[in-house]
């Protein structure tokens, strides 16, 4: 089995505000409250933090999940024509024929000029070329940047996508359950104070109404 991953430091804000989340849910937040001093709160951040590979071990899949979607977005990045797909062919093609058919017309008019052809013909072969270099420069330019708006797009969107996902289980599988175990926040937890040991009976006259015990105290 692979060994569990490490918080990046690229992701420790993400960490902190996961840690953030957890501190305001009703169980954890009710002994942070408890404390006036603000204590408790600084103690289980720097708890946490102290742990944070812990943590993120117990969320180690979705991690490791939103690390892989990560890193094949930025090496997508690097090469944003995806092969395969018919938008990023039109997009090379189009200012190819468009850049192609301009070539010819402006050899050809030049020809024709060079050759005295009579005529507008020679002109209008060049005006058209000329045209024709501006729709392959400006179709060029469109579609590169549809397709770079169109797979970036995506790409972050499935980034964000597992982001998401991985701070949720982080909260779910590691923060909260780390947090719940500390001294602080389990007497309180568990309905005890802190002063008081864990076997507390109730008081006698109580204790006798609810099992119809005598009392022997």
């Amino acid at each position: 089995m692979a060994d569990p991953p490490r918080l990046h430091p690229e992701d420790r804000a993400d960490f902190e505000a996961v840690l953030d989340q957890a501190l305001r849910t009703a169980d954890i937040h009710g002994a942070v409250r408890a404390d006036p001093t603000g204590r408790t709160a600084a103690h289980l951040r720097a708890h946490a933090l102290a742990h944070a590979d812990d943590i993120t071990a117990a969320a180690g899949e979705p991690y490791r999940a939103y690390l892989a979607v990560r890193t094949a977005a930025r090496r997508d990045a690097r090469r944003p024509l995806a092969a395969g797909s018919l938008l990023p062919a039109l997009a090379v093609l189009t200012p190819l024929v468009a850049g192609a058919s301009a070539g010819a017309l402006l050899l050809l008019g030049c020809l024709l000029q060079v050759a005295d052809a009579p005529g507008p013909l020679p002109g209008s072969l060049v005006a058209a070329g000329w045209t024709m270099t501006l729709v392959a420069a400006v179709t060029g330019l469109i579609a590169l940047g549809a397709l770079l708006y169109s797979a970036m797009g995506r790409r972050a969107e499935r980034v964000e996508h597992a982001r998401l996902a991985w701070r949720q289980a982080l909260l779910d599988r590691g923060m909260l359950p780390h947090l719940l175990r500390h001294p602080a926040v389990a007497p309180t937890e568990a309905g005890i104070t802190p002063g008081s040991p864990p076997d507390t009976l109730a008081p006698c006259p109580a204790r006798a109404r609810k099992d119809r015990t005598p009392c022997s105290d």
